[in-house]
């Protein structure tokens, strides 16, 4: 099976001190892949990686076939990134920011309108569509953050520690609106948090000191108790 992400002996120094170390990973359609692991195991430095944010010290990634960092332009295309920044402008409506990104990525004009009432409504913000963003609470920023993240139908979703913040209720709508979308090839996120994590992916993969420590598949692992038993041996806690 073809590879969306491709990951290749990659390493990320800061300062001289590594931060990655010879990650290879491959994900193919279908696959949601959640990367575990405490703070500063190296994520989010992953993330950004693969979503062109940072460049690596040595190794590639490349998104259907295409290496990211040579054409990061055309790469990001292809990519919707949820962070622990928004990229939402505070002094517009939910509705302009999707309409804004919407034509920043060339979205047909004819669908935008369409596609953004429908995203809002999946995110439950119906009834606050043309408020602005700057009076919205963290849970109702960050699924409009995915909202702006899905505008342009990428193939390839990353999420960075999406869950921080969210109530229960924005973390079921957060879940739904990550799984409902069919235009999605692949999903990369990073999480500390097992329970939620582990129930979305279909792949688990543990990072310790910037190394891959575990990489299995979620049906091989019974359940959410045995992968957090496996987390808690492999970390030492």
């Amino acid at each position: 099976m073809n590879s969306i992400v491709s990951v290749k002996g990659l390493y990320k120094t800061f300062g001289g001190s590594p931060v990655l170390s010879n990650i290879n990973m491959e994900v193919s359609s279908g696959e949601f892949v959640v990367i575990f692991g405490p703070n500063g195991a190296g994520k989010t430095t992953l993330i950004k990686t693969i979503a062109t944010l940072t460049e690596p010290t040595k190794g590639t990634v490349s998104i259907e076939g295409r290496e990211v960092h040579k054409h990061s332009v055309d790469v990001r295309r292809s990519i919707g990134l949820v962070s622990h920044d928004t990229f939402l402008y505070d002094s517009l409506t939910a509705e302009e920011n999707l309409l804004f990104y919407g034509r920043m990525f060339e979205v047909d004009e004819d669908l935008l309108k369409s596609r953004v009432n429908q995203l809002i409504s999946d995110s439950g913000l119906d009834m606050r569509m043309r408020d602005r963003v700057a009076t919205f609470s963290k849970g109702m920023k960050q699924r409009l953050s995915i909202a702006r993240a899905l505008i342009h139908s990428p193939p390839v979703l990353l999420l960075d520690e999406p869950y921080s913040g969210l109530d229960p209720e924005a973390t079921e709508i957060f879940n739904d609106l990550v799984i409902r979308d069919e235009n999605i090839k692949v999903k990369v996120m990073a999480s500390h948090n097992i329970e939620n994590g582990f129930k979305l992916c279909t792949r688990a993969v543990i990072i310790q000191n910037g190394k891959i420590v575990f990489d299995r598949q979620k049906a091989d692992i019974c359940d959410v108790e045995e992968f957090e038993l496996i987390y808690r041996e492999i970390l030492g806690f």
